[in-house]
C-alpha cells in the first residue's frame, strides 16, 4: 500500500491474504458482478455471432466501463476470435479478465509514495465521496505500519470535516492542524506541513474542502494550496490522490478530468465499490485517463479501504458465485 523507499514493504498479514481477502473483494463487487451476469445470462458464446458481442458490448457500457475501454476490450477479443484463440465460454472469460486486469495495469506505481520525510499527501475530491473517512483510514493504516503522521484540516469551510478528521487523528494517534472556521486553507496546509517538520513526523495528510469540478473558485483554492505547499517543501505534495464515488459513474469520470486539468493527480481513491452495479468505472478511469487507481473502498470497516490491485480487481468482477 506504501512505498517507503526502504526496499520491500513489511509482508501482508496472513489472515489477509489469499482466498480470504478475494472472496471479500468479489463478496462486495457483488453488485458489479451480477449486473454483468445477468447482461450475458443465456448467451451461448460463438464467435461468428454478432449478436454474441453487441451483448458483451452492452454488458461493459451498463457498468461503466466507458465507451474507449469497451471499444478496446471487443476488439482485442474479436481479434482473438479472428485467430481461432476463443472457441469457448470458459476461454472467453479468461481473456476478458486478462484484457481488463492489462488495461487497468498503470505504468506507474499503485502504492502511495511515502518515501520522503515527511511525506505529503494532499486529499481533494467532491463532498459525499468519503474524502474524509478515507483520510482517516490512511491515518489509521500508517499508524499500524509504524508511521507518525499529521493531519491538516484545511476544508476550514465544514466544522463537521474538522470535528471528524480530528476523532480520526486521536484514533490513529495522529498529531491534527486546524484553524477557526472560514480561516485560509492554505495557512492551514501550511502550519500542518510545518509541524510535521519540526516534530519531525513521516506524513503529512492536507484534507481539502469538497469541491464540485465546476466551482472555479474552489478548484483556484486548491491549485493555491498546492503551491503553498511546494513552496514550504520543494517537490512535494509528494502524492495529490482524489476520492472518487464509484457509484456516480460516468460523473466519476468527469470530476478525475477536471481535477487533472486542475492539478496533477498522482491517484484515486475508489470509494463504495460495495454498494454499485457500475464497477466499471475503474477500468475507465484507469483507460482514459491513465491516472492510477491507488486504494478502492470495499466496505465501511476500517481497514476496508485497500490497495488496487487490477489483476484480483477484475478475478472478483468476472467470478461465478459459489
Amino acid at each position: 500500500m506504501f512505498d517507503t523507499g526502504e526496499g520491500d514493504a513489511p509482508e501482508p498479514d496472513p489472515a489477509d491474504s489469499g482466498r480470504g481477502l478475494f472472496s471479500r473483494l468479489r463478496d462486495n463487487l457483488q453488485r458489479s458482478r451480477r449486473a454483468m451476469a445477468q447482461q450475458l445470462a443465456g448467451v451461448m458464446f460463438n464467435p461468428a455471432d454478432e449478436a454474441v458481442w453487441e451483448r458483451l458490448e452492452e454488458a461493459l457500457l451498463l457498468s461503466d466501463c466507458g465507451v474507449p475501454a469497451t471499444v478496446a476490450v471487443i476488439e482485442r477479443l474479436e481479434a482473438d476470435a479472428d485467430a481461432g484463440r476463443l472457441t469457448t465460454a470458459d476461454e472467453l472469460s479468461a481473456r476478458l479478465q486478462a484484457i481488463i486486469t492489462e488495461l487497468m495495469t498503470p505504468a506507474a506505481d499503485t502504492r502511495i509514495d511515502i518515501s520522503a520525510h515527511p511525506a505529503v499527501l494532499l486529499v481533494s475530491g467532491v463532498n459525499g465521496t468519503g474524502k474524509t473517512t478515507s483520510i482517516g483510514k490512511i491515518a489509521w493504516q500508517l499508524h499500524e505500519a509504524g508511521r507518525t503522521c499529521v493531519i491538516g484540516a484545511a476544508d476550514t469551510f465544514r466544522a463537521a470535516a474538522g470535528e471528524q478528521l480530528e476523532t480520526w487523528a486521536q484514533r490513529s494517534g495522529a498529531d491534527f492542524v486546524s484553524s477557526q472556521s472560514g480561516g485560509d486553507p492554505a495557512a492551514v496546509a501550511f502550519d500542518a506541513v510545518s509541524a510535521a517538520e519540526s516534530r519531525r513526523r513521516d506524513v503529512v495528510i492536507v484534507d481539502t474542502a469538497g469541491r464540485l469540478h465546476t466551482q472555479g473558485h474552489l478548484m483556484d483554492e486548491l491549485r493555491k494550496i498546492h503551491r503553498v505547499i511546494a513552496q514550504r517543501i520543494p517537490g512535494a505534495p509528494h502524492e495529490v490522490l482524489l476520492t472518487i464515488d464509484a457509484t456516480t459513474g460516468q460523473n466519476g469520470l468527469q470530476q478525475a478530468r477536471l481535477f487533472a486539468e486542475a492539478v496533477a493527480v498522482t491517484g484515486i481513491i475508489l470509494t463504495k465499490l460495495d454498494g454499485t452495479a457500475k464497477g466499471g468505472i475503474a477500468l475507465a478511469i484507469a483507460h482514459e485517463l491513465s491516472i492510477p487507481v491507488k486504494l478502492i473502498g470495499i466496505g465501511e470497516g476500517i481497514d476496508d479501504l485497500r490497495p488496487f490491485d487490477p489483476g484480483e480487481f477484475a478475478r472478483a468482477l468476472f467470478a461465478a458465485d459459489s
